[in-house]
C-alpha cells in the first residue's frame, strides 16, 4: 500500500506500465522470431538440420544484441544525466526498428532478419538493465525490494508477458500469404505499439532526486 502513497505513486504506476511494455515487446515480438524464420522461402528450401541451425543462429544473434544493449546501457548510465533521456535513447529507435524488422525484414530475407533481430534485442533488453539502475534510486531502503518486485512481477511477468497472447490472437486477423507472414505482422504491431506506449509513458517518469540512494 505504501507504494501507492502520494510520494511514490507516480513512480510505481509509470514504472510498472513501462516494464510491462518492455516485456510485451520481448514476448510479443522478439521471442516470436523462431516461429517466423521457418516460413521464409530460403529457409523452407533447407534441410531439416540446416533449418534448425539457422533458427539457432538467429536466436543467438538476438541474445548477442541483448547483451550489447545491456553493456551500452551501463556505459551510458554514467554519462547521461537524465533518466528519461537515457531510456528514450532506446525507446525512440525501437519505435522505428520494430516495424522495420517484423513488417519488412521478417517477411523478405533471412539476412535482413538476422541483422534486424540483433537490433531488436539491443533496444529491448537494454530496458531491463535500465530498471535495475533506476528503481533503487526512487525508493527508500525499506521499500526498495518491494518497488522493484512490483514493477518486474506485476508489470512485467503478469501483464507484459501477455504480449505473446495478443500477438497470437492478432495474427489470425492479419493479411499475408502464409501463417509466418501473419505472425510477423502481428509481432511487429505489438512490438511497435509497446515501444510507442512506453515512449509516451516516459513523459511522466520521475527523475531521481540525486545520485545517492535514498535511505
Amino acid at each position: 500500500m505504501e507504494l501507492f502513497r502520494p510520494r511514490f505513486r507516480r513512480t510505481t504506476v509509470v514504472a510498472t506500465v513501462m516494464v510491462a511494455c518492455g516485456y510485451a515487446a520481448s514476448f510479443g515480438a522478439n521471442l516470436q522470431v523462431p516461429r517466423i524464420v521457418p516460413g521464409l522461402r530460403e529457409v523452407k528450401a533447407m534441410s531439416t538440420t540446416a533449418r534448425e541451425q539457422t533458427i539457432g543462429t538467429v536466436q543467438w544473434l538476438q541474445e548477442l544484441g541483448g547483451l550489447a544493449g545491456r553493456v551500452t546501457l551501463a556505459a551510458l548510465a554514467v554519462r547521461v544525466a537524465g533518466r528519461r533521456r537515457l531510456i528514450r535513447l532506446f525507446l525512440a529507435p525501437g519505435v522505428v526498428v520494430m516495424p522495420l524488422v517484423f513488417l519488412i525484414a521478417a517477411t523478405r530475407s533471412l539476412r535482413l532478419i538476422e541483422c534486424g533481430t540483433f537490433v531488436a534485442g539491443f533496444v529491448t533488453v537494454a530496458q531491463f538493465s535500465f530498471w535495475g539502475n533506476y528503481l533503487p534510486r526512487m525508493y527508500p531502503t525499506h521499500l526498495r525490494g518491494t518497488g522493484e518486485s512490483f514493477a518486474a512481477n506485476i508489470g512485467g511477468r503478469m501483464i507484459g508477458t501477455g504480449g505473446a497472447l495478443v500477438t497470437a490472437q492478432l495474427a489470425a486477423a492479419m493479411p499475408g500469404g502464409s501463417a509466418s507472414e501473419q505472425l510477423a505482422l502481428a509481432a511487429g504491431s505489438v512490438g511497435a505499439g509497446s515501444f510507442l506506449f512506453a515512449l509516451v509513458a516516459s513523459v511522466w517518469l520521475p527523475e531521481p532526486g540525486g545520485r545517492e540512494l535514498p535511505e
